[in-house]
């Protein structure tokens, strides 16, 4: 059976807000800040913070273009993104013994 380690643990995706986004985009692949938002029940300047975190990390890419005269931002999961959520998830099944 796969050791667990502590250090396998990604602390970027660890958080709840920010492991609920990568949730939610491994099925979306791609949403509007406001539909985040809405599904995660989270404040628009709470999940603007974990949102940068992810891009930062390069675990998603933010697009903010407009919509007839409205704003839109949109995030979509990356490649790496998707990389280092199948690890997290990895780990968590090692630390639960399967």
């Amino acid at each position: 059976m796969p050791q667990f380690s502590i250090n396998d643990i990604d602390d970027v995706i660890h958080g709840r807000i920010r492991l609920g986004i990568m949730a939610y985009l491994i099925g979306a692949k791609r949403a509007s800040f406001k539909t985040i938002a809405e599904a995660l029940e989270t404040s628009d300047g709470n999940l603007s913070v974990h949102l940068r975190k992810l891009e930062e990390a390069g675990y998603i890419q933010i697009e903010k273009s407009f919509v007839g005269r409205k704003p839109l931002t949109e995030a979509e999961i990356t490649t790496q993104g998707r990389t280092a959520f199948v690890s997290y998830l990895d780990a968590m099944a090692k630390l639960g013994g399967g």
